[in-house]
């Protein structure tokens, strides 16, 4: 065998390898890779925009958060007032009803005053009819003499 005949035979051989490889297999392995390092950028951009997104929603639920701490303040401050009233409200109804009992009460007390003048003025008047006719010594009729008493009764 001879070295020179086999070195050309193996040239020839490679020769047609790479022409097959690069005629046949070479454009669907760049392809794929192609495609694979597409789909690699693609999922990176993705996942970058993912983390973006993240961000962002974490920014609006820590905003949404602020909000609602606000209003749930708002809200308490508005009970606090509505509370505020309602006591001053319950108040004043409370002191409207004390003077209105305490005017009933003073017009009751009035009217019992009134009939125990009444009631004094009529003992007294008997009793001034009986001490009259006392001093007299003879019976006062109290129906001739009604003037009279009326006017002693007003004077008390």
């Amino acid at each position: 065998m001879n070295v020179t005949a086999t070195l050309i035979g193996q040239l020839i051989v490679f020769s047609v390898l790479i022409w097959f490889v690069k005629a046949v297999l070479w454009e669907p392995i760049i392809n794929t890779l192609e495609d694979r390092k597409k789909r690699i950028a693609d999922g990176l951009a993705a996942s970058e925009k993912g983390l973006k997104d993240q961000e962002a929603a974490k920014e609006l639920a820590l905003q949404e958060v602020k909000k609602a701490k606000q209003e749930a303040a708002e809200i308490i401050a508005q009970a606090k007032a509505r509370d505020g009233q309602m006591l001053e409200e319950a108040k004043n109804k409370a002191v409207d009803e004390a003077d209105r009992v305490m005017a009933g009460a003073q017009a009751e007390i009035d009217q019992e005053v009134n009939r125990a003048k009444d009631s004094l003025r009529s003992q007294v008047s008997s009793l001034a009819v009986v001490g009259a006719s006392k001093i007299l010594g003879k019976e006062v009729d109290a129906k001739a003499h009604k003037a009279a008493l009326d006017e002693l009764i007003e004077q008390i």
